[in-house]
């Protein structure tokens, strides 16, 4: 029987965190009852550095259900991205089967089900993915859409309304693990490790409790981040408007010798201030874009730790001090 870890990053989710241990905890037992996961089966709780009680509520769940409750504590906030890849690679060596889910509830838990029959049917990664989004307001909808199919013309291949909802087997896993990278898209990191995927799909409810922790200025930067961590299609994009403008310095040179020796020269200040602007500015953005990739060039190459961990709680135990970091394993 296949043991299942369902791993779910948390930040600042002291309102929700029982409530969602609750339900999870209600949807372990079910599939353990229907003989589907072995009954080992737990529940991650990955603690981001949170500010509020959500550690101490983690602790409360695990000395409550210290066989079905485990806990992760990051000694500092790190992130989505890193705390759930943490929690992913912690539940590595203690599972056979992982499924990610944010703490919020806003992801269905009534398809866990239909993904491990997926995952018993032979496909190592299952996607959820949401139906529709007549929920979201019209600019998340229509922004959301958009960065989609910006993502399909860089070259950037994802699953078109899917977040961070997904099973992934031991092996796909243990295949992610081998990814180093300090700049992390998981949307996009997932269709490179090539098993057999599938999908289900699902409606979004709105959150049990709390706030978004992820506000607009967060969404654009995982949006940029992704982008620029999977294309350069930007920089090629900047060489191809440098010379379109060259040719177009061209034809505005030949209209300008054009019209001083048939005598006809206006002073075009106005046209000249307004290109000095566009050039300046033109020069500025794409400085600053080939920074951006420059600088994620230098923080890549300090193969720094990208996540510490300070406490693990499982299966009983109390709590230790390892001080782990990076992506190993901490069992």
């Amino acid at each position: 029987m296949d043991r299942l870890a369902v791993v779910v990053p948390c930040y600042n989710e002291e309102e929700v965190l029982k409530l969602a241990s609750a339900v999870l905890r209600e949807t372990v037992e079910d599939l353990i009852g229907k003989g589907k996961i072995a009954e080992d089966s737990f529940i991650l709780f990955v603690n981001d550095g949170s500010r509020d009680r959500t550690w101490e509520l983690i602790e409360e769940e695990h000395g409550l259900y210290p066989e079905r409750v485990s806990g992760v504590k990051l000694a500092a906030n790190v992130g989505h991205q890193f705390a759930l890849t943490a929690g992913l690679i912690t539940a590595m060596a203690r599972s056979d089967v992982t499924i990610s889910i944010d703490a919020d509830l806003q992801d269905d838990v009534a398809v866990i089900e239909e993904m491990i029959d997926k995952f018993h049917e032979g496909n190592d990664i299952v996607y959820g993915v949401r139906r529709e989004r007549k929920t979201d307001t019209f600019f998340k909808r229509t922004s959301a859409q958009a960065f989609y199919k910006l993502m399909g013309v860089m070259g950037v291949k994802t699953v078109y309304n899917h977040a961070d909802f997904r099973l992934m087997s031991r092996r796909a896993v243990e295949e992610f693990s081998k990814y180093g990278e300090t700049n992390l898209f998981l949307r996009g990191m997932m269709p490179l490790i090539g098993y057999r995927t599938d999908n289900v799909y699902y409606d979004r409810r709105e959150r049990a409790a709390g706030e978004s922790k992820y506000p607009l200025k967060k969404m654009l930067a995982l949006a940029f981040n992704g982008i620029s961590s999977f294309s350069v299609k930007p920089i090629s994009l900047i060489l191809g408007m440098g010379l379109f403008i060259i040719f177009v310095s061209l034809l505005a040179l030949i209209y300008a010798l054009c019209s001083y020796f048939t005598g006809h020269v206006v002073p075009g200040w106005t046209s000249l201030i307004l290109s000095i602007w566009f050039l300046g500015g033109l020069q500025l953005l794409a400085i600053g874009l080939v920074g951006q990739y420059i600088g994620k060039i230098y923080i890549e190459v300090k193969h720094r730790p990208r996540y510490n961990i300070e406490k693990i709680l499982h299966g009983g135990d109390t709590p230790s001090d390892d001080g782990d970091s990076g992506a190993e394993i901490h069992d």
